[in-house]
């Protein structure tokens, strides 16, 4: 595809990415697409095409100063206004993402520390959408254009790559997840748009282990700890009615995680819940809803609590701002 100087109309705008909802593979699967899904954290670039870009997280902060290896990126789509849709990742030594490694690289906004940890710890872009290209919007066009326009803009990189898609076949493709240690799937319908924003049943999200991101809103005292360490914490899910109750989580977290966790509830802690329903725990310590979690757990009840859920993991990528 032949480069188009910049100009002023062709000016990336700002989108947010589209999500995918949970649930099973789609059947029938011939009218879907699926890729593998990578364990790590949402990112859209977009380029004005004058050999800048700009990184942003889902949470909608500007993650550019954090990974420099990715700014070559910005050379190579030199001549291209265009913003696209990827995951960042950490690639452990049998190329599979580890979001334990790329906890390492987030929130560094300082350019020599982010430098230093680029090179012991370097980061992945994955390339799967194109929403903008060349002062023309794309989301009104489906999956498959979209794919090919973006094959034709972008090629692998040292730093990046634009993974293929397998047509339908979503058991084998599914197998195939499974026996090479990925997260999941992502089934997109063939004839989707680009919905910014938007968690859209047209893409469709399967994983090896059921996971939901949480928003932490209490805590309480572990026992037999020093004051301050928590033994759970309080967690709830976004509903039209505020942050919903949806249950205690204790088990899974490391010493580690432990102590990082003491030194965030100690700067948010406010005086009431927030959760929109009355908590009935005894000794609750409450926090301002800012921090989100991944938990694992069996299944929803009947209440809409979390059945033995554990903990997996704090996900800064997905802070929310006061």
């Amino acid at each position: 595809m032949a480069p188009h100087p910049p100009d002023a109309a062709g000016a990336p705008p700002s989108i947010a990415p589209m999500l995918a909802v949970p649930g099973p593979l789609p059947v029938p699967d011939t009218g879907w697409a699926f890729e593998a899904k990578w364990d790590g954290a949402r990112c859209v670039v977009s380029t004005p095409g004058d050999g800048t870009l700009r990184l942003t997280s889902r949470a909608h902060n500007d993650v550019t100063p954090t990974y420099p290896e990715l700014h070559a990126l910005g050379d190579v789509l030199r001549g291209h206004s265009a913003v696209l849709d990827g995951e960042i990742v950490a690639l452990d030594a049998s190329g599979r993402s580890d979001f334990g490694l790329l906890q390492r690289r987030m929130g560094i906004m300082n350019a020599r520390r982010a430098a230093r940890l680029a090179l012991d710890f370097p980061a992945h872009l994955v390339v799967f959408d194109v929403m903008f290209l060349d002062g023309r919007p794309l989301s009104a066009l489906a999956y498959e254009e979209r794919r090919a326009a973006l094959s034709a803009l972008l090629s692998a990189g040292p730093h990046w790559s634009v993974p293929s898609y397998v047509h339908g076949h979503g058991a084998k493709a599914w197998e195939t997840v499974v026996r090479g240690g990925l997260e999941g799937v992502v089934a997109k319908r063939l004839s989707s748009p680009y919905m910014p924003g938007v968690r859209s049943p047209d893409w469709r999200k399967t994983k090896r282990v059921e996971t939901h991101d949480v928003v932490i809103g209490g805590w309480t005292q572990r026992n037999g700890a020093p004051a301050g360490v928590p033994g759970a914490v309080l967690v709830g899910v976004d509903d039209p009615a505020g942050l919903r109750y949806a249950g205690s989580v204790g088990s899974g977290m490391s010493d580690r995680e432990l102590a990082e966790l003491r030194s965030y509830l100690e700067v948010i802690g406010r005086p009431g819940s927030p959760f929109a329903g009355p908590v009935d725990v005894a000794g609750a310590h409450w926090v301002e809803p800012r921090l989100v979690a991944e938990v694992s757990a069996s299944q929803w009840t009947a209440a809409g609590r979390l059945r033995h859920p554990v903990w997996q993991r704090l996900r800064p990528d997905l802070t929310r701002l006061g």
